[in-house]
């Protein structure tokens, strides 16, 4: 794909992560609260707030650092690794929150946990191809 691509992908993927993070501080903290897990060690609010914090940085730096674009694709990609176990505790509990109210729905909702990841690590550079030789 054509370093335009990247580019697109690593703004509207970091402008979506800070937008997402100011809901986490802000209208849909209730929402996401539900998502955090019973079993997780860390408070619940503490933990919307955490990750909020965590997004609008990922997603700043993702827009702002393109000389770092490896690094923060690099970043981005790993915390949605390390939400995804949140994302099927929401599932396997059947929890509903942000209109996943179907178990169909919220199961749909984990295949797209791996195209953030791809996103991520495409807006990064991570994806390029190399040059045989």
């Amino acid at each position: 794909m054509s370093p335009a691509a990247r580019t697109a992908a690593r703004l509207g993927l970091g402008a979506a992560m800070v937008g997402a993070g100011v809901l986490h501080l802000t209208t849909h903290r209730e929402e996401f609260r539900a998502q955090v897990p019973s079993w997780f060690p860390l408070g619940e609010d503490f933990t919307v707030i955490a990750s909020g914090v965590v997004e609008i940085g990922l997603g700043a730096a993702f827009v702002a650092l393109p000389r770092h674009q490896r690094l923060v694709g690099g970043l981005l990609a790993a915390f949605f690794v390390a939400i995804f176990p949140g994302n099927i505790a929401q599932y396997v509990d059947g929890v509903d929150a942000f209109g996943l109210d179907t178990d169909r729905a919220r199961l749909v909702r984990l295949f797209f946990q791996p195209v953030l990841v791809l996103g991520a690590l495409f807006g990064g550079g991570w994806l390029r191809r190399t040059p045989r030789g």
